[in-house]
C-alpha cells in the first residue's frame, strides 16, 4: 500500500492548529490522520505547550492528554464488548442483578445495553463532589454511586436519550464486579496489551508511583482542589475515585488514541483480528439504537446539523467528545479516523472558543482527504 505526500494536508493543519494556539483555544493540541486506501494516509500534527507558564514543555507526539470522556467508548465500552463476546454478560443484562447498589424501583431492571445508550432514566449530572472534602478514597466509588442513585429518574427508561456519566460509572463498576480486578488492570490486560499499547493509553491512578506529569498536557486551576491539575485526571468525581472509573481517567497520546481508533475501524470492517474483540459484536455497538437520536452504544454519531465532526463525515461514524478538549471520530463508509487532542480547559473551564473550532478542523481535514486524494 502507498503513502500518499501528505505535505499540502500537514501545512494546512499546522497553520490551523497554530492559529488556535494563538488565539487562546488552547496552550497545546496534537492531531492524528488516517485514511485506508490504496494511497494509505497516516499523519500526526501538534502545537503549543503543555502549560502557560515557566513549567511549560513543547508537546510532541508523546504527550498524553486528558481524554475525559473519551474513556466512556474507548476503554469502557470496548470491556463491556468484551465481556459480552466471552459470555460473562448479555447486551439484556439486568445491571442490579450484578451490582448490588440499592435503587429506586423504576431502575430496578435497567439493562447493560440501556446504559451504554444513555436510555436508562438515569439524570445527566450534578456536582456531588462538592459535598464531599477533596481527598481520593476508594471508598468514594460507592459513596457517589450510591448519591447520583438516590436521585430521581430524569425519564421512562428508553424513552429517550440523556447523556450520563453516573451510567458509565456503573458499567464501570460493572466490569470491576465481574473480573474482580481494577478497571485499569482489566482494561490493560484484554484491550491494550494485545495491541501493545499499554504506554500510549492508559489510566493513572493517583496511588501510583513515579507519576512524572512534566510531558502530559495540563488543565484546569481547579478550585475545589486548590491547584493546577497536570497528570491527575481533571474530572473531579473520577478523581475522587483515584483516577480510575468508567466514564472518565484515561490518559493518551494522539498516537495510542489514533491506532486504537485505526484498529477499531479495521476490526469494524473485518480487515484484522483482534484477540479478543470480534467484528459482530463491535458493529452492533455501532449501530445507532433508536431513530431520531445520535447515541449507539457508547458512542456518539455526527448529528444532522452543527456536528463538532463539520460536515462531511458519513452518517456511519462514530465518535465522542471529551470535557478537556479530546475528540475522535471514525468513518466506515470513507475509511478515515481523526484524532483531535487539547487542553482547551487550561487554565479554565470558561473558555468555549473550541465549538468553533472543531468544525473547522474536521471541514479542513475531511476536504482534502476526500476532494483532492487520489483513491
Amino acid at each position: 500500500m502507498k503513502n500518499w505526500d501528505t505535505n499540502r494536508l500537514d501545512t494546512k493543519v499546522d497553520a490551523l492548529l497554530k492559529d488556535g494556539r494563538e488565539r487562546g483555544v488552547f496552550s497545546g493540541a496534537a492531531v492524528g490522520i488516517y485514511r485506508f486506501g490504496t494511497r494509505e494516509v497516516r499523519t500526526i500534527q501538534f502545537t503549543g505547550t503543555t502549560r502557560k507558564d515557566s513549567h511549560e514543555k513543547n508537546i510532541s507526539p508523546h504527550t498524553l492528554f486528558d481524554l475525559a470522556s473519551l474513556t466512556k467508548p474507548l476503554c469502557t465500552a470496548l470491556s463491556i464488548f468484551f465481556l459480552i463476546q466471552q459470555k460473562e454478560m448479555q447486551w439484556d443484562t439486568k445491571v442490579f442483578d450484578i451490582l448490588h447498589f440499592s435503587c429506586p424501583p423504576e431502575l430496578r431492571n435497567i439493562t447493560v445495553d440501556q446504559l451504554l445508550s444513555h436510555s436508562s432514566g438515569l439524570l445527566a449530572y450534578i456536582p456531588l463532589y462538592e459535598k464531599l472534602p477533596p481527598i481520593p478514597d476508594e471508598g468514594n466509588k460507592i459513596k457517589i454511586i450510591q448519591a447520583f442513585l438516590r436521585e430521581k429518574t430524569a425519564y421512562v427508561p428508553e424513552s429517550r436519550c440523556l447523556y450520563s456519566d453516573i451510567g458509565f460509572m456503573l458499567l464501570g463498576s460493572l466490569v470491576e464486579r465481574i473480573n474482580g480486578e481494577g478497571l485499569d488492570i482489566f482494561f490493560q490486560r484484554e484491550i491494550t496489551g494485545p495491541l501493545q499499547l499499554t504506554e500510549s493509553i492508559l489510566f493513572r491512578p493517583l496511588s501510583a508511583q513515579n507519576r512524572g506529569s512534566e510531558n502530559i498536557a495540563a488543565t484546569e486551576f481547579c478550585p475545589w482542589r486548590q491547584k493546577l491539575i497536570q497528570g491527575e485526571v481533571h474530572d473531579e468525581h473520577a478523581w475522587l475515585m483515584n483516577g480510575v472509573a468508567g466514564h472518565a481517567g484515561l490518559f493518551g497520546t494522539v498516537g495510542g488514541v489514533m491506532q486504537l481508533c485505526e484498529h477499531i475501524l479495521h476490526q469494524w470492517k473485518e480487515r484484522s483480528v483482534h484477540p479478543v474483540l470480534s467484528a459482530s459484536v463491535l458493529r452492533k455497538g455501532m449501530e445507532r439504537k433508536y431513530q431520531g437520536q445520535t447515541w449507539s452504544r457508547g458512542f456518539d454519531t455526527p448529528s444532522t446539523h452543527g456536528s463538532s465532526a463539520g460536515s462531511y463525515f458519513s452518517k456511519k461514524s462514530v465518535g465522542h467528545l471529551g470535557f478537556t478538549g479530546t475528540s475522535f471520530w471514525i468513518d466506515p463508509e470513507h475509511d478515515v479516523v481523526v484524532v483531535f487532542l487539547s487542553n482547551r480547559i487550561h487554565p479554565t473551564r470558561n473558555n468555549e472558543k473550541i465549538k468553533m473550532f472543531r468544525p473547522v478542523l474536521h471541514n479542513t481535514i475531511m476536504e482534502e482527504l476526500l476532494i483532492k486524494t487520489p483513491l
